[in-house]
């Protein structure tokens, strides 16, 4: 798995995550303004509220996607890391994580990567650490055998 690559597939769930989005806060809209009004008020007004709440969850979820598309095109795939920092793709041999924004596995070419930020733990505990460097995870001892 290439740090490319990665990025292509998170950069594809990420655009498909906004495009979803944005057809679901559409429809609701639709099914929001198309309500039509009944012989009981409260019907009506109840309908309109539950379709103006999807809505705003949808914007909720578009704006998360946006912010998370936003920080990831700051990284520099050309990038050479001497430690691991943002936009780094860290090996122990055994699991790679890509020092990104926390979406959790991802699979590329049948290999798995966690996409995680510095601000989770085990980001925290990996931040700065160079090629070499071992760190206390959980019980685990991981040392780093390469930064990309």
């Amino acid at each position: 798995m290439t740090k490319e690559k990665l990025y292509n597939k998170i950069m594809t769930l990420i655009d498909e995550r906004i495009a979803s989005a944005q057809l679901a806060i559409a429809s609701a809209k639709e099914s929001r303004d198309s309500e039509t009004k009944s012989s009981v008020g409260d019907k009506y007004e109840t309908g309109r509220t539950l379709m103006q709440q999807e809505v705003e969850k949808n914007r909720i979820q578009l704006h998360k996607a946006e912010k998370i598309k936003t920080e990831l095109e700051n990284i520099d795939l050309r990038k050479k890391f001497n430690k691991v920092e943002f936009g780094s793709l860290v090996s122990d041999g055994k699991i790679m994580y890509f020092i990104s924004t926390a979406l959790g596995k991802i699979d590329v070419d049948g290999k798995s990567c966690f996409c995680i930020s510095l601000a989770s733990p085990i980001g925290k505990a990996l931040h700065n650490k160079c090629v070499g460097d071992k760190i206390s995870f959980m019980g685990k001892i991981i040392e780093i055998v390469e930064i990309v």
